[in-house]
């Protein structure tokens, strides 16, 4: 699922990137703004993969070492690291880490995002 979820991303299709969420998913930006459902994140993502982030990369841990946790067989929160390279490096640009969580469902036979949350990594202490 996470690889798949960066292979749309970085392939900048937005398309293929909601595919990926339940219809009605919850998708919340690491600035607090929520996009309700498969076809806000779509668009969202569409205006953003043809606009300010256009060639930008998933980097970092996204999909590797996550923590899994099975709330049901059918019900999987992940939390993940990872960040993005706005010039489409391999290394998170300074600044663009996340810690990211995530809430899977399994619906006809595939694992589908429920709900996301995006939330920046910083160090309040300065």
């Amino acid at each position: 699922m996470l690889g798949r979820l960066t292979d749309a991303w970085n392939g900048g299709d937005a398309a293929a990137y909601g595919r990926l969420f339940t219809e009605d998913a919850d998708y919340v930006t690491f600035f607090g703004l929520n996009f309700p459902g498969r076809e806000a994140i779509e668009s969202s993502h569409r205006a953003l993969f043809e606009g300010p982030l256009k060639g930008s990369k998933l980097t970092g841990s996204l999909g590797v070492a996550a923590k899994v946790r099975f709330v049901r067989p059918d019900v999987a929160v992940v939390v993940v690291g990872g960040g993005s390279s706005l010039a489409g490096g391999e290394v998170a640009d300074e600044g663009r880490e996340s810690t990211v969580s995530f809430v899977l469902v399994r619906e006809g036979g595939e694992w589908l995002i429920t709900a996301f949350q995006n939330t920046r990594v910083s160090d309040p202490r300065g």
